[in-house]
């Protein structure tokens, strides 16, 4: 009775023992819903947004031509001057003295020229009648030359003083607007030390920076009639602008440069009046525009899914943006026209996981039918404004 038993127990051990040995059957994947898009080519228009300022065309930093203290400062920022205007003025005490020294040493060397003017007559006459040798006379002559070259020099020199005193005042050199007051009444300012700017009444200009990508395309519009749209805060409409100078090196701490356009002096802008400068690129064809849901990054690649409708599965696939436009991307090669691509969940898919399409709720049957990409023109607008 033991031994068939023992035998039974073996063999349910054994059974126990396979079972725990056998591997359990992975959980099948599940098929997933997916929206998707038939994608087409399409001609693609882009445009750029800048902000920017109304700037004058010509504007300048004034100094005194003097050191001194700055003991006035007549003007303020904003106002408007006219040419010869008096702006500031520093302590012109020292100048005035250095004039006076000046004068005095003027009046010395002309009375010494006088006196050389005289004696050298009086020695001419004496040389006629014999009484004094021809060497004498010439060193005469060479004296009054000194003497007048003398004059001539201090004379200079007055006329230095004079000037130097005049400096003491600062005034406007042609009419404009006081944009910026760099030093205050009490301050010791050097001689070329800026003191105010002045914004030059005439020609306005449209000052924006671009990025280094944008540059060449920027330079190719130089010198071209109203190439540029400004739009001006607050206002209605469109101004044409030529551009009229570009920055040869990027600003050192924003990367940029600095464009200058041209809005033309009869355009009715303010001077700092803040604007938006628009550049239209030219369509380029073989272009997608797809739903930002549909790209996603992978190994630091801009990419997609894609749908193969015979086994129903999807598959990563590299794409390059070239822009932006809202919640749409701008798709500059990676697709070609016809191929389907997942437009949500797609951050829940793995290489070659199947899928089925989403069933819309409240559809009487699936939708077969894949909306397809408008060939529309699409702006870049978003990407130039980052």
């Amino acid at each position: 009775m033991r031994t068939p038993r023992l035998a039974s127990l073996s063999v349910i051990l054994l059974a126990a023992l396979l079972a725990a040995c056998s591997k359990t059957p992975p959980p099948e994947e599940p098929v997933r819903a997916v929206r998707t898009m038939t994608v087409q080519t399409a001609p693609v228009a882009g445009s750029h947004e800048y902000a920017a300022e109304i700037r004058a065309r010509t504007e300048s930093r004034l100094a005194f031509r003097v050191n001194g203290k700055l003991v006035k400062r007549l003007v303020n920022a904003g106002d408007s001057v006219k040419a010869g205007q008096p702006l500031a003025q520093i302590d012109a005490q020292d100048l005035r003295l250095s004039q006076d020294a000046a004068q005095a040493s003027l009046a010395a060397a002309r009375a010494n020229l006088e006196w050389s003017e005289v004696e050298f007559k009086r020695y001419k006459e004496l040389r006629e009648q014999g009484f004094i040798s021809g060497a004498e006379l010439d060193r005469r002559e060479a004296s009054l030359k000194a003497a007048r070259a003398q004059a001539d020099q201090v004379r200079a020199q007055a006329g230095v003083q004079t000037n130097q005193a005049g400096y003491a005042l600062l005034s406007a050199d042609t009419a404009g607007v006081i944009t910026g007051v760099d030093a205050e009444p009490g301050a010791v300012v050097s001689a070329g030390t800026p003191v105010l700017r002045l914004a030059h009444d005439g020609p306005r200009d449209v000052v924006f920076s671009v990025p280094e990508d944008r540059v060449a395309s920027v330079r190719a519009l130089l010198g071209k009639r109203d190439a540029l749209k400004v739009r001006l805060w607050g206002q209605e409409g469109a101004l044409g602008a030529t551009v009229r100078e570009m920055a040869a090196a990027a600003d050192p701490t924003t990367r940029t440069f600095l464009v200058k356009a041209d809005v033309g002096a009869a355009a009715a802008v303010r001077l700092g009046q803040t604007a938006n400068v628009t550049i239209e690129s030219p369509a380029v064809d073989g272009l997608i525009r797809l739903p930002l849901a549909a790209v996603f990054e992978q190994q630091g690649k801009s990419t997609v899914w894609t749908l193969d409708r015979e086994s129903m599965t999807v598959r990563a696939r590299p794409v390059q943006v070239a822009g932006a436009d809202g919640n749409l991307v701008v798709i500059g090669g990676g697709l070609q026209a016809g191929e389907r691509v997942i437009t949500a969940g797609v951050h829940a898919l793995m290489p070659g996981q199947r899928v089925r399409l989403y069933d819309e709720p409240g559809s009487a049957s699936t939708p077969r039918a894949i909306a397809s990409a408008e060939a529309v023109p699409v702006s870049t607008t978003a990407i130039a404004k980052r």
